[in-house]
């Protein structure tokens, strides 16, 4: 049997429209319409032609029905003109890699969720006190992604092909996902993880709109607090610092020099003029669109690593758990950061970088 679900997954993940899918597979547009809402089911010759148009496996139709990301509790960091059919491929992705955490949670013991639910505080109130509670003081936050994974926020990288998504977090249940776009700086790879951290602390409740602008402002300014805290900026960057100190600041709290350089005005050691023209310079040297001489070594996933490590200990490849998927083991590495499948030179499936050399314990 097909699910119907599941053809609409697939589709909206390649970016199509029912009349897309309609040219490629050489299948009519009512039939296309019938199977989706499941008034009727293809034949087996029809599904091997839907498969191939849109580059999952067969047996993907065939699996149990599946629940996409609820679309009204996304948080997107995305530009306001991007194509919905870019936010549904996003959305789409983010499901599948739903999927791989449920088959993962069901074999490991991972963290559990530790997010505080704080009521409507102010974002600089909100990040000093995630801060309190995860007992980080005032020094810069170390890796965002370990940091997230370590009190249960479960993060999986959005595919290249979603590019004009920055990054996205959702509640699902109780758990919370954040999908991070790794073809940024590292710096702004670091924001946006304290981004999607601050819709989920302060919207994830539902006492807040999570979407629009005044959402988009309140995650800024908690991002900002929370990777650049007030006392220890305040503490340790002169008032009417020089462009050449902020860039020395940066490196220390591992943010954007124009990061660095707002969040300085915000807490008043620029003023409105020194502000101004510190952003002038900055851009003038390539730092509105770039991070010149900036951190090198990209935040990824550590449960991931020892995830995937810890099951091929016990003789299970990538390639066996994305067929269990039902999905391609390229459509599964787009998930997993920098841990891309790879065929090693004897033949063996494996992984081409080995960050992490621990190993999480399988349970059940």
């Amino acid at each position: 049997m097909v699910t119907p679900s599941r053809i609409t997954l697939a589709r909206k993940r390649r970016g199509l429209t029912l009349a897309d899918l309609s040219n490629r597979a050489g299948v009519s547009l009512q039939s296309l319409s019938n199977y989706e809402t499941g008034r009727t089911a293809p034949r087996p010759t029809t599904v091997r032609r839907i498969a191939g148009a849109l580059d999952f496996p067969e047996k993907f139709f065939s699996g149990p029905e599946i629940d996409e990301l609820p679309a009204d509790g996304i948080s997107w960091r995305a530009r306001t003109k991007t194509p919905p059919r870019i936010l549904d491929s996003a959305r789409a992705a983010g499901t599948l890699a739903a999927q791989l955490y449920e088959w993962i949670d069901e074999r490991f013991q991972l963290p559990a969720p530790d997010l505080p639910s704080l009521g409507k505080p102010d974002p600089e109130t909100a990040a000093e006190m995630v801060r309190t509670r995860w007992e980080l003081g005032n020094a810069p936050a170390p890796n965002m992604v370990h940091l997230l994974e370590a009190h249960g926020v479960r993060v999986f990288s959005l595919p290249p092909d979603s590019l004009e998504v920055d990054a996205f977090a959702v509640w699902r249940g109780r758990v919370p996902f954040v999908f991070l776009n790794t073809m940024k700086t590292v710096e702004r790879g670091r924001f946006d993880a304290a981004h999607e951290l601050g819709h989920l602390v302060m919207h994830g409740s539902g006492e807040r709109p999570c979407t629009g602008p005044q959402a988009e402002r309140q995650a800024n300014d908690f991002a900002s607090a929370f990777l650049m805290p007030a006392a220890g900026v305040l503490g340790h960057m002169p008032a009417g610092a020089r462009v050449d100190q902020i860039l020395q600041g940066k490196r220390m709290w591992k943010v954007s020099a124009m990061a660095l350089t707002y969040r300085m005005h915000d807490l008043g050691l620029l003023t409105d003029w020194q502000y101004r023209s510190t952003c002038a310079e900055l851009s003038a040297r390539g730092y509105r669109t770039d991070e010149p001489q900036g951190l090198k070594k990209r935040e990824t996933s550590q449960i991931l690593t020892k995830v995937f490590q810890g099951l091929w200990s016990k003789g299970i490849r990538p390639g066996d758990v994305a067929g269990q998927l039902g999905v391609t083991a390229d459509e599964m590495g787009k998930m997993l950061f920098g841990l891309t499948i790879a065929t090693p030179e004897d033949g063996r499936e494996g992984f081409g970088d080995h960050q992490s050399k621990g190993t999480l314990s399988l349970v059940r």
